[in-house]
């Protein structure tokens, strides 16, 4: 298994709930009982692969025919009722978000990301189905639906997108744009950019996009904590997962199943080729997304003991 989407696992998988938690759910085991370290590849270095997240996969992108972008209209803004469930509060990756259930001005900066054909056609946090062709987005916290233009200030290019679905949920980023969005704005070869976000709000007249000006650019690298943590985790590997069960690390819980699947095709982008160790366990009234499982507790304690010191994140280690 490459190491690149390893290390983004890792950097994804936390916990994340809104209910008490049980204490069985912890893992705990017995002071008597304790696992053995776990084994460490001993492989020899190499450059770092480059990093898999958002548009940075290199078989996602437009389909063989792609439109021509430039005649695709910006989302044009119009009131619509506000979506019953995907407005609810929710947690992921050990992180609790409030939407807003009210139309009112935004304005936010951070890392915008992209999602093309390995996810055209499926189901968005909205229920609708999603079109990389669209003018759309997905955002943590902004109201669905909802309207906002996204700025890149590195080339001035400015679209208007119409908010469906949640996420991105990683450090540092601010919005995930459909192909068609990310290509207009000039940063679809490189996976991500800085970008500016400002709602748009009902019956708002839309100020012309400002003229595209050059200005400095700052490396992918620079500007992404995620890239960074890719870079630095290379020089240790942790250890392997293995197909059985045993350990794993609980990324969200949702009383809405239809909530739980989209975490998981969200995440399943950010993952690559780890996508498809992403369940979705029923326990009760809870569905909880969990990735594993890690060889034994100690392993996953130690992957739980990144995330803190590297993203801040309390991962929860659950066992079944």
């Amino acid at each position: 298994m490459r190491l690149a989407p390893l290390l983004l696992a890792l950097a994804l998988a936390a916990c994340g709930t809104q209910s008490p938690r049980p204490v069985a759910d912890r893992g705990e085991e017995p002071p008597a009982a304790v696992p053995p370290a776990p084994t460490f590849k001993t492989e020899a270095k190499k450059p770092a692969a480059p990093v898999k997240f958002g548009g940075g996969y290199k078989d996602d992108g437009p389909g063989d025919n792609p439109p021509d972008i430039e005649a695709i209209p910006d989302a044009v803004p119009k009131p619509e009722p506000l979506h019953r469930f995907a407005n609810n509060p929710y947690s992921a990756l050990g992180r609790d978000y409030v939407p807003r259930r009210e139309h009112k001005p935004y304005a936010g900066r951070g890392i915008g990301s992209w999602y093309g054909r390995r996810y055209h056609g499926q189901k968005t946090s909205s229920g609708e189905i999603y079109d990389m062709y669209g003018m759309t987005a997905a955002h943590p916290i902004l109201p669905i639906p909802s309207y906002a233009r996204v700025t890149n200030p590195a080339n001035g290019r400015s679209v208007v997108v119409r908010i469906n679905d949640r996420g991105p949920f990683l450090a540092g980023r601010e919005i995930d744009l459909s192909w068609t969005a990310a290509a207009k704005l000039g940063y679809v070869g490189q996976g991500s950019a800085l970008v500016e976000v400002e709602s748009v709000l009902p019956g708002q007249e839309l100020a012309a996009a400002p003229v595209p000006a050059p200005a400095a650019q700052r490396s992918e690298e620079e500007d992404d904590p995620i890239a960074k943590l890719a870079a630095a985790e290379a020089e240790s590997p942790l250890p392997q997962l293995r197909d059985e069960r045993g350990h794993f690390l609980q990324l969200g819980a949702f009383g809405n199943r239809d909530n739980a699947e989209a975490l998981r095709a969200r995440l399943g982008r950010e993952l690559g080729d780890l996508a498809g160790k992403i369940v979705v366990q029923s326990a009760g009234k809870l569905f909880r997304v969990q990735l594993g499982p890690w060889p034994d507790a100690t392993a996953a304690r130690l992957a739980g003991g990144r995330l803190r010191e590297s993203l801040g994140m309390n991962p929860l280690v659950v066992q079944r």
